[in-house]
């Protein structure tokens, strides 16, 4: 929808077509007897990326069109041993504080110089990473370790930290921080013994930009840039699915749908992932030569919606995580040869303070979330009882105020968002060989166009609405597009 809506403003008549019966994919929300819970992200990093589309796309700035909340704490951690720390929102010398606070002499310095070193792997990155189209040589961003690791002695070396892991061990050398460090990574899915330490961008742009909630609940952000696109007169047809990308003298010429419809078009964008967008262009490969390697296959979410008896107290966080007791089991789990369930996962609570989620002030929706396998089906009902579990440590009583409860799993994000297993994209990052990168949005064939989670700059609502402008940029000013200034 983001680069729907640049388009039209730029001049075309775009249609949009969507294989289930709404908009938004996978920023959908699940309401039942008064209680409303996100499905999808339950937080916004970086809104300036949709302020900068609502600038471009009307003269109604974002904050016009749906309300934003700076989320105050930034979240709460419960670790392992029972130590509990609240993070202020966009506060570096807060931060440093509360974790020297909470966790001893020294900590929050070391989290600080962290931040230090994070920042200039930001500034390193960002361009490439979030506003460039992907590089033609992209081998230089999968080569490069951007961060600027510390040298740490060990066993008569000295080596560099090249993963986020090691960041934690050799630099933070706090379980408790480590366990904060690789709680950002484990949200997107992503391993910490293999991220690239280059990772450290994901802690850091909430801790520079802030957390920011929607008033209503993210869907809210959906339906505010939906409407965006219907102001700009861009055709919305629901319940079509494309099943092909029609060719015409070596470039893409339209869609085929499920029914035979044929919808003939200058460019098509595609908003899938790389394995499925191959199966639409029948006979082309849409690998381009130095195109970036297959992506791996990215884990899933199971999520957990909890209705309440008993009001939301004064002074929750909006989000706690609740730190698996062993991390190291769970990402085994999660990561090994044969992925499975953690038996005790990292559980993240959303405890939102907005009166439009609840019937009255007496209730309380509560939505528990865990990185899963994707692809899962079997053990869920267990695995949402051990974050239940996992949860009560950081709500008293929550077992005895459950009215109801359902669960949403990675079956459900595949029927709502035709990821295969359900699975969830990753942010791009560089390092790794490239294996975090995700695949241009120009393609092979000429006239298509991939944006979305599957393509650069990758998995999250900041980057997914980056990727609308990049696209646009490619076709409205052509290949010699290289981002915003």
């Amino acid at each position: 929808m983001a680069g729907a809506a640049r388009l039209a403003v730029a001049g075309h008549r775009v249609t949009v077509f969507e294989r289930t019966e709404t908009y938004g994919g996978a920023v959908r929300r699940a309401e039942r007897d008064g209680f409303a819970f996100d499905l999808g992200p339950g937080l916004l990093p970086l809104p300036a990326v949709y302020r900068d589309l609502f600038v471009k796309t009307g003269k109604e700035p974002l904050e016009d069109c749906v309300e934003l909340v700076q989320v105050t704490p930034s979240a709460r951690h419960v670790f392992a041993d029972g130590t509990e720390v609240s993070l202020p929102n966009a506060s570096r010398g807060g931060v440093v504080a509360a974790l020297e606070e909470a966790l001893g002499a020294g900590a929050g310095r070391r989290w600080g110089d962290f931040l230090v070193r994070a920042r200039e792997t930001w500034d390193r990155c960002r361009r490439p990473l979030l506003e460039e189209p992907l590089w033609p040589n992209w081998s230089v961003l999968a080569e490069r370790e951007p961060y600027p690791a510390v040298p740490h002695r060990r066993l008569l070396r000295t080596r560099r930290a090249g993963t986020l892991a090691e960041v934690g061990a050799w630099e933070l050398r706090d379980a408790r921080l480590a366990a904060l460090l690789e709680s950002h990574a484990l949200a997107y899915g992503l391993d910490p013994r293999t991220a690239p330490a280059s990772a450290a961008v994901l802690p850091y742009m909430e801790h520079a930009f802030g957390t920011w909630y929607v008033r209503g609940g993210l869907r809210e952000l959906a339906r505010a840039v939906y409407e965006r696109c219907l102001a700009r007169r861009v055709e919305f047809v629901f319940g079509a699915e494309v099943t092909r990308i029609v060719e015409k003298d070596g470039r893409a010429a339209g869609v085929e749908l499920a029914d035979g419809t044929v919808a003939e078009a200058d460019f098509v964008v595609a908003g899938t992932g790389p394995r499925a967008l191959e199966g639409m262009v029948r006979g082309t490969s849409l690998r381009g030569a130095g195109e970036v390697p297959p992506q791996p296959g990215a884990p899933s979410r199971l999520t957990v919606l909890l209705a309440l008896r008993g009001g939301r107290p004064e002074g929750t966080a909006h989000r706690t995580v609740v730190h698996a007791p062993d991390r190291e089991a769970e990402l085994d789990a999660l990561f090994g040869p044969v992925p499975r369930l953690p038996a005790q996962p990292t559980v993240t609570v959303f405890r939102p303070d907005d009166p439009a989620l609840v019937p009255d002030a007496g209730h309380e929706a509560v939505r528990l979330t865990a990185t899963v396998p994707a692809g899962v089906s079997e053990g869920l009902q267990e695995q949402a009882d051990r974050m239940i579990d996992a949860a009560s440590r950081a709500v008293p009583g929550l077992r005895d105020r459950i009215l109801w409860q359902e669960i949403r799993t990675p079956a459900d994000i595949a029927r709502a968002t035709g990821a295969e297993g359900g699975a969830v994209p990753a942010p791009a990052l560089a390092a790794a060989e490239g294996r975090l990168l995700h695949p241009a949005n120009s393609t092979a064939l000429p006239g298509l166009f991939a944006l979305g989670g599957w393509a650069h700059p990758g998995g999250g609502l900041p980057h997914a609405g980056m990727s609308g402008a990049l696209v646009a940029g490619l076709i409205v000013e052509g290949p010699e597009f290289r981002g915003s200034q």
